[in-house]
């Protein structure tokens, strides 16, 4: 019993991926065929007709090569003068055609490959960016990036061969089966035809086996790339805890892995081409015997047999490539269908139908009995109610992993409440577009991150149509401009992968002004001073005050000195709103927010 459910499984599993194949080629038709560009459906028709004519010539061919070695075992002179020179020629031409009309193919459909890789690659970039936080806190940047490069690459690879070499062959065969039957009889077609049956059975039996290897050496491929670029992401970790032999074990150890599954898939290849060579052989040996037996009783003339052989080796030669060529395309089908996948990965916040843009008018923040988890087992927030008035600074304080981040998140929408409501000068955020809530509130996280481009790049990065001159006073407002105008490449100067050649409060500065250029009529400090010394604090802390006027700031913060002026301090505990109130209020009440003043200062002075 036991091995009979195996086999099922790996029935249902081969029947699940050719549905799932089915279903790619379906998805990549459209890009194929687009409704709304006429061009590509053009481009498309006369690539097939370059193709059928290049097929109909290359069947041609064989017949004008057997006239011609007719010709030339005639009698006469003139017979050889007039007929082979000429035929000989018109061969030549024809063999030119083939090839002509083929790179015509080709010319007439790289646009067309050339858009559908560029429009699915683009889908694909967008749609990334549209899922959630909770996927993209979950997912693994290496293997995500190697799904995507190999269904690019794929579609070109999909598009081209399946047109270009399963039609043609189909075709070929068909056209030359005819012309075998017509011209001799029909056992010629059913030896070429067994032939090619037992050829194809052979080839694709094969090559389902050496699929199964190949997505395992795919695997190990993703596995070992992952450790590669997860070690990289972590360079200073890897120096800190000196693990750099380690972390070579771990990638070879990946590597040695994909190393086995690679030399499988060698293996594998080389049974695959010899059986094929055994096959094609057996029946141009048989075909070719039954010509010579046909020219020695007369039947058939030597040009006959020329004839014969040249039909066998013209279908051969993309018969040897059967193999490749469908192993590609179930490749293919498999690296588009994980790449389809992440295309039907559903974005868990997205846009109501027709969704208004938000209308900031003062820009006060509502927070109605919200629940929140980001589990559903594990609630968060635990019916949080809290006004911010429009203009008004609130801190937001508390013990790690009391809610206060989860409240910033929230706000900007990275996930949706799981009860209650958030609102934004009555507009809950839910109802209003995600692009405009993004537009009118300004973010400076606790660790900023830096894309590895310039300076002026990344504050400009804030709005892209300031001027050097907006870029600059954004720069001298989070006290950084005299630091970039005394580096040699000045605003041009490079912050490489993640601004890692900046300090943490460097970066965090650039954070800083990229928000300031911004301009947000909400501001969203998620411990924005947390990585600068005392001295540099206070200066920022000043320039974020002055940059907060007019606006409604909530500013997320562990060190309690940073928001003791606020006008009001929300302290978070366990998912609940403990106390708030005034700095000097909550002093006097000595609750919650008196004791965490109290180790503060504590931990101050013993530090001092």
């Amino acid at each position: 019993m036991k091995p009979a459910s195996a086999t099922q499984t790996k029935q249902d599993i081969t029947e699940t991926e050719r549905r799932s194949g089915w279903r790619t080629i379906r998805k990549v038709t459209p890009y194929l065929w687009p409704e709304d560009e006429p061009w590509v459906k053009r481009r498309v028709v006369w690539a097939m007709a370059a193709l059928v004519f290049a097929k109909l010539i290359a069947v041609y061919t064989p017949i004008l090569y057997r006239n011609a070695v007719d010709t030339l075992a005639g009698d006469t002179q003139s017979q050889l003068l007039l007929g082979a020179v000429g035929l000989t020629v018109a061969y030549g031409v024809a063999r030119m055609m083939t090839v002509g009309f083929q790179q015509l193919r080709d010319a007439l459909f790289a646009p067309v490959g050339q858009r559908a890789l560029r429009a699915l690659a683009l889908e694909t970039f967008q749609h990334i960016h549209r899922l959630s936080m909770r996927y993209h806190i979950t997912r693994k940047t290496g293997g995500l990036s190697r799904i995507i490069e190999r269904g690019v690459k794929g579609v070109d690879f999909l598009l081209r061969f399946l047109l270009f070499s399963i039609g043609p062959l189909i075709l070929e065969l068909v056209l030359v089966a005819i012309i075998l039957m017509w011209l001799f009889d029909v056992w010629y077609l059913v030896v070429v035809a067994v032939t090619i049956g037992f050829y194809i059975w052979f080839t694709f039996a094969v090559t389902e086996w050496r699929v199964k290897l190949r997505r395992e050496m795919n695997e190990q491929d993703t596995e070992a790339n992952q450790r590669a670029i997860d070690s990289l992401l972590n360079f200073e970790t890897v120096k800190y805890f000196s693990a750099e032999e380690r972390e070579a074990l771990r990638y070879d150890q990946s590597m040695g892995a994909y190393a086995q599954a690679a030399l499988k898939t060698a293996y594998s290849l080389a049974f695959l081409n010899f059986g094929q060579s055994l096959l094609i052989t057996c029946g141009l040996v048989g075909v070719m015997v039954m010509a010579a037996l046909g020219v020695q009783s007369g039947q058939l003339t030597v040009g006959d047999f020329v004839m014969v052989n040249a039909y066998m080796i013209q279908i051969t030669v993309p018969l040897n490539f059967l193999g490749t060529v469908y192993r590609e395309i179930r490749q293919s089908l498999v690296d588009m269908g994980e790449m389809f996948e992440l295309l039907e990965q559903p974005a868990e916040v997205s846009d109501k139908q027709g969704a208004p843009a938000l209308a900031v008018n003062g820009g006060e923040i509502r927070l109605e009995d919200v629940h929140f988890g980001y589990e559903a087992d594990r609630e968060i927030l635990k019916g949080v109610s809290l006004a911010v008035r429009a203009g008004q600074t609130v801190a937001i304080v508390g013990a790690t992993g009391s809610g206060k981040s989860t409240i910033g998140r929230l706000l900007f929408r990275f996930y949706d409440v799981t009860a209650g409501a958030l609102k934004i000068d009555g507009q809950d955020v839910r109802d209003v577009t995600q692009q405009s809530l993004h537009e009118n509130i300004g973010v400076v996280p606790q660790d900023t991150v830096l894309f590895n481009d310039t300076i002026r790049y990344n504050i400009a990065y804030g709005r892209a149509d300031a001027t050097q001159d907006e870029v600059e006073d954004a720069a001298r407002a989070a006290q950084i401009h005299d630091f970039i105008a005394q580096l040699p490449e000045g605003y041009e100067t490079k912050v490489g992968e993640r601004g890692l050649k900046l300090s943490g409060g460097e970066k965090q500065r650039v954070g800083i002004a990229r928000t300031l250029l911004k301009n947000p009529p909400i501001l969203l400090l998620d411990e924005a001073t947390s990585a600068l010394d005392t001295e540099t604090e206070q200066e920022i802390k000043d320039a974020l005050a002055r940059a907060g006027e007019g606006r409604t700031v909530i500013t997320i913060a562990h060190r309690l000195s940073t928001i003791a002026e606020a006008d009001r301090i929300v302290v978070l505990d366990a998912g609940k709103i403990a106390e708030q109130g005034t700095h000097d209020e909550l002093l006097s009440h000595d609750g919650r927010y008196a004791q965490l003043w109290s180790r503060q200062q504590r931990d101050s002075d013993e530090a001092a």
